[in-house]
């Protein structure tokens, strides 16, 4: 019996997210007197892999093979399978991430585990049991589940759990796992990512704008607002539908749902799919001229007023706070 804990990277880092997940696996690990172990697919040097083990990991599995430098997810799957049994893992954590989803379905079905997908707490070992709460009707309830399965699959929300540093130092073990061809009959040859953006389903803080705003020619201010905080942006799905902002940035039922600490809501009316896909915020500030506007309903500060006045006062406000 043991815990595993597959740590994604992006070009050879971690991100915040699998440094969380890490910790939230050393807790279930402790709760459960047992071991520890992290698995890491791709090219990551020393120094990096060492930060598993800073976060709590008490051994790590290196697999870097150069078919497997880019994300692959049935072949990745396969890897974290074959390291669970040799590991006697009985209990595997992800981060709730697009590949981490991916990863858990597909794992459930080669390990035949169960699984609970969004993770927002530790699980409630009592009485026998092992249950998860996570998040459910795209992020607008919460859901008790329980995992009846010898294995368990749980994937965690981002910025949910903190990622708590214990200094501590593991040797790095190499993982070699013989490749099945099978595998790889669907790679990804080419990877395009945004340079010097905020990720963000990583994002600990996320600046949206929705048609509040007019038009695309006034997103610059957002931008400034987002720069002074070092937060992501987004938009609600009537702006990217409209062509304002790209898709990749629609936060929502049908879009990408967020979890950061504090997300600023600035001229979007709050539509029930909407609020979807932001339910897991810790804090979320509303700014709209509409005092009836449902965002208000779900805010903890609020601001009424014009958006494109507020928002350049409110970006001063943050850099002379800054420069102070």
């Amino acid at each position: 019996m043991s815990v595993l804990i597959y740590t994604e990277n992006t070009d050879g880092k971690f991100k915040k997210s699998a440094f969380e997940a890490v910790s939230y696996a050393r807790a279930i690990a402790d709760k459960n007197n047992t071991q520890l172990t992290a698995i890491s697919i791709g090219e990551v040097n020393a120094n990096e892999l060492a930060k598993l083990a800073e976060y709590g990991a008490d051994k790590i599995l290196n697999t870097n093979n150069a078919n497997l430098k880019s994300f692959i997810n049935q072949a990745y799957a396969s890897v974290i399978a074959e390291a669970a049994k040799k590991t006697g893992a009985n209990i595997i954590i992800l981060a709730n991430t697009l590949a981490g989803r991916g990863l858990a379905a597909r794992l459930g079905a080669k390990l035949q585990a169960g699984v609970a997908e969004g993770a927002v707490a530790l699980p409630d070992q009592s009485d026998n049991k092992f249950i998860v709460k996570k998040t459910t009707f795209s992020g607008k309830a919460f859901a008790l589940v329980e995992l009846t399965s010898a294995i368990k699959i749980i994937s965690l929300t981002a910025n949910i759990y903190p990622a708590v540093s214990n200094n501590k130092t593991v040797q790095v073990e190499n993982f070699t796992v013989d490749n099945d061809p099978a595998d790889f009959k669907t790679i990804v040859k080419e990877i395009v990512r945004s340079a010097n953006k905020v990720s963000l389903p990583d994002a600990e803080i996320v600046v949206s704008g929705g048609r509040g705003l007019q038009g695309p020619e006034n997103w610059k201010i957002l931008e400034d607002l987002a720069d002074s905080l070092g937060a992501a942006l987004a938009c609600s799905k009537p702006v990217s539908d409209a062509g304002w902002r790209p898709h990749s940035e629609h936060v929502g039922q049908t879009g990408i749902s967020v979890s950061p600490n504090l997300y600023i809501a600035i001229g979007i009316s709050g539509a029930i799919q909407h609020l979807a896909g932001i339910s897991a915020a810790k804090v979320i500030v509303a700014i709209n001229n509409d005092a009836q506007a449902p965002i208000f309903k779900v805010a903890d500060y609020g601001i009424v007023g014009d958006a494109l006045t507020i928002v350049p006062q409110l970006t001063a406000a943050i850099k002379q706070k800054i420069v102070a």
